[in-house]
């Protein structure tokens, strides 16, 4: 099915980007130079871990099974203050990461409110029953003094579901998607808290997100899921139909250059409202809908994407046991196991140095030496639509 595309907005004048290996000057300090040291206001009590209640969201007739899967190149860094949420064991320990997401001595705040989703080297993944999304935040910034992409990353992740959820709740049954006001919203949100007290934390992630919503059929009656993507950069939303072992739709990944995508943040001159892409996309019951770093497409075709999936699924339904964790649902277990195949299979292109793939193919394109799978960060949420009852 093709789906609605938007047209992309005029976009602005390119300036010098960092690309994965190359992250552009910091600029200069102002008078009182680079902050080293922050002692931010004190900030009013935490809220739940889940500030989204599912009971104050507009009644929606689909939802989404959620999983995720995530492999780090390297553990996560330690978000700085004033996010840094004491106490801790050690200031070196990762904050919120996958495995001790639920433990609060490691949850990192904003604004009074935990730091919704989960960080994976310098990605952030989120999922819940109507949004899921994967940014990819550009590891260069790693050698620079104030350099945090994980950072932007997440805080981009947490302000985007924010947005989504408060829209959804003022407008009640009225309620229509924003995607692009949400993403330009998280944006500025996202650079106001990384420069307020004095701080300067610096830099720059793509953005995918899926969120889903429904509209009247165009034939018949009765009402179809409806499939709002929006997407800067190169992590991508690709829908997988397993009935018929097929693809059904990708997002188109955003370059300024070879292995330089569009992004948000420092120094780049993309935003949501000059870059972002937004497909209106209808899918069926059944189809699972997946958001993913470059780290798995980098490494996996989109037709052994497909297949991994298909036959995760296919050994789900067929009865492999996939162990339920406390809190989760069957589907939600199922979308895990699927979630976790198609890591692993990523994982292992990335780890192969004789292993044909993606990267290596567009890179011999480009002119430059590479073999082998690339090793990144590899972020899958894999979410699948069924009817909410």
């Amino acid at each position: 099915m093709t789906p609605t595309r938007f047209p992309t907005p005029r976009r602005p004048a390119l300036l010098p980007l960092p690309n994965r290996r190359h992250a552009p000057a910091p600029p200069p300090p102002n008078r009182a130079g680079y902050a080293t040291k922050t002692t931010p206001a004190p900030a009013p009590p935490p809220e739940d871990d889940d500030p989204f209640d599912p009971a104050a969201f507009p009644r929606v007739p689909f939802r989404f099974a959620t999983g995720l899967a995530l492999f780090a190149k390297r553990p996560p860094r330690p978000f700085p203050p004033p996010f840094l949420s004491p106490p801790s064991a050690s200031f070196s320990d990762a904050l919120s990461t996958f495995d001790r997401s639920r433990d609060r001595r490691r949850k990192a705040y904003v604004d009074g409110r935990v730091i919704q989703g989960y960080t994976n080297g310098d990605d952030a993944v989120y999922a819940s029953a109507w949004f899921i999304c994967a940014n990819d935040g550009v590891g260069a910034w790693s050698a620079r003094p104030r350099g945090h992409a994980g950072l932007w990353s997440r805080l981009i992740l947490h302000y985007w579901a924010s947005a989504l959820y408060a829209d959804a709740v003022q407008a009640g049954e009225a309620y229509t998607p924003k995607p692009v006001e949400y993403l330009e919203r998280a944006y500025e949100q996202t650079r106001e808290a990384t420069s307020a007290q004095g701080n300067d934390w610096q830099g720059t992630t793509t953005a995918a997100g899926a969120q889903l919503h429904y509209r009247r059929r165009t034939e018949g009656e009765g009402v179809e899921p409806l499939l709002y993507v929006t997407n800067v950069g190169d992590s991508q939303v690709m829908v997988v139909r397993p009935g018929t072992r097929e693809m059904v739709y990708k997002s188109m990944e955003q370059w300024h250059w070879f292995d330089c995508p569009r992004q948000l943040g420092t120094n780049s001159p993309d935003t949501p409202a000059g870059c972002a892409v937004v497909d209106e996309v209808v899918i069926r019951e059944g189809d699972v809908v997946l958001a993913m770093s470059d780290g798995v497409i980098d490494n996996l075709w989109t037709h052994e994407i497909v297949e991994c999936v298909c036959g995760s699924v296919e050994r789900w339904r067929g009865g492999e046991e996939v162990k339920v964790r406390p809190g989760e649902g069957r589907d939600d277990a199922g979308m895990r196991f699927v979630a976790e195949e198609l890591k692993e299979a990523a994982r292992k292109i990335a780890v192969d140095p004789f292993a044909e793939s993606p990267f290596m193919e567009r890179a011999i394109e480009e002119g430059l030496p590479s073999e082998g799978g690339k090793m990144d960060d590899i972020s899958v949420v894999a979410a699948l639509c069924k009817r909410n009852e």
